[in-house]
């Protein structure tokens, strides 16, 4: 059985991710680590966050290694400290997910998220239960640092034009949900010289505002109160503030995949290279390459995939269409306070955030979801009928079939026996055929494997 999904072990608090589990886990990094070094622990504002930290120091310190405290921190928050400050780091965060679940996610030295690699090796270490306890006298040192949210607020201030921003004054409402990015987002609003109206943004782990995942259906507030007050924009976090929304001047949801396609095309107008992104991601992104001349590279889904790869072929910029910005030269993980300020960066030369939207090409999506009973067998029949149709397929992750006018990607979901099916094209009628086609593809090859 495999702990680590797309992101990090999550499940709901003190049933299936309880403070056994959560100890064991940090016991396997310790003795992945070589009982040595020093390890960085922070957690969001979930109510089951401080318990299950707790957990992590002791199993962290049991096996040697020295634990720094971190508090409550966004996720980049900490993996912006553990790249300049520790060897390793451990975020209690479930992010997007309801109140009642929570999650623990791996930081590798350099800041990023943990490899796959190395989270099957902690894996073997976990199920063998062989952990690396050191004697009384070698158990690591413990000590709290509270600046972390400052340190990295400040180094995303140095990242972007601040000079240019403070001068326009923005108005901007913040929804940070009550999660971590309430002790930054605000605050770095207010250093970047905004006018700062805010939703939610005392920590609560019981989320009382709204559900952690910022959709639009959750943001209807946000939305309405960005066009009273007259605003220029509002922005609304996840969870543990890793990804980012935006509303535009007029009170309108941005798409998150126009988003990751206005970002990628700003930063090719100020530096020429390739970009990443998921095989799930939006057609766009590939007009926005061709057009400036550059590579884009497809990954499997997941933000470490994403994050690994601009890393091996030096990206200009990659994310996930999902508000999962990550900007290279700041550091190599999603980073919503980040993509907030390069935004303000954007909207500083004069631009509305309305007009930026309007100037990626415009596609069109259809999703849908079949429940399956053997996954395996019905995704292998669907890729060799779509073979055998002559289809050009990709098998990055899933099945994505490429149409003259548009694709589908046929993908078994991580966590649940069901298989999704997303599809774009050029007209949303178009779309919700090739959706259709594909679902029906997906029944019945669930249908023939049924029957073996």
């Amino acid at each position: 059985m495999s702990l680590f999904g797309t992101n990090g072990v999550r499940g709901i608090a003190n049933e299936y991710l309880n403070p056994e589990l959560t100890l064991n886990l940090a016991r396997s990094l310790g003795t992945y680590m070589g009982s040595k070094g020093t390890i960085a622990i922070g957690c969001d504002t979930r109510i089951s966050g401080q318990m299950l930290k707790s957990a992590a120091i002791s199993g962290a310190l049991s096996t040697g290694l020295n634990v720094i405290d971190v508090g409550i921190v966004p996720t980049p928050s900490i993996q912006y400290y553990v790249r300049d400050y520790a060897d390793a780091g451990i975020i209690i965060t479930a992010s997007h997910n309801p109140r009642e679940y929570n999650g623990i996610k791996f930081i590798s030295g350099d800041g990023s998220e943990f490899p796959r690699d190395g989270e099957k090796n902690i894996e073997k270490i976990y199920y063998a239960g062989k952990y690396g306890i050191v004697s009384w006298e070698k158990t690591g040192s413990f000590r709290m640092d509270p600046i972390v949210n400052e340190y990295y607020t400040k180094n995303i201030i140095n990242s972007v034009d601040a000079e240019n921003i403070r001068n326009r004054r923005f108005k901007v409402v913040a929804d940070t949900g009550c999660g971590a990015g309430s002790l930054t987002l605000p605050f770095l609003l207010r250093d970047l010289g905004c006018q700062v109206l805010t939703l939610g943004a005392q920590p609560d782990g019981t989320f009382p505002w709204r559900n952690p995942e910022p959709t639009p259906e959750n943001l209807t507030e946000l939305l309405k109160l960005v066009k009273i007050t007259g605003a220029d924009m509002g922005v609304a976090h996840d969870g543990d503030a890793d990804r980012i929304v935006f509303i535009d001047e007029n009170g309108v949801f941005i798409n998150d995949e126009v988003l990751l396609a206005m970002m990628a095309k700003y930063m090719l107008e100020h530096e020429s290279g390739p970009l990443v992104t998921p095989i799930s991601s939006s057609q766009r992104m590939s007009d926005i390459a061709n057009e400036a001349g550059v590579e884009l590279y497809w990954t499997a889904v997941g933000s470490i995939n994403v994050a690994r790869k601009m890393m091996e072929i030096n990206a200009v910029f990659g994310g996930e269409g999902n508000g999962g910005l990550i900007f290279p030269k700041h550091q190599y993980c999603r980073d919503g306070a980040m993509a907030c300020a390069k935004i303000l960066e954007i909207l500083s030369s004069g631009k509305r955030l309305s007009e930026l939207a309007k100037s990626v090409p415009e596609y069109f999506n259809a999703k849908t979801k079949i429940p399956s009973k053997n996954t395996q067998a019905t995704m292998e029949r669907v890729k060799l009928k779509a073979s055998e149709l002559g289809f050009r397929i990709d098998t990055t992750d899933g099945i994505k079939i490429w149409y003259e006018d548009g694709w589908v990607l046929i993908r078994p979901s991580g966590t649940e026996p069901i298989v999704r099916i997303f599809a774009e094209a050029k007209k949303q009628v178009k779309a919700e055929e090739l959706m259709r086609e594909g679902m029906n593809m997906v029944i019945r090859a669930e249908k023939t494997s049924n029957l073996e």
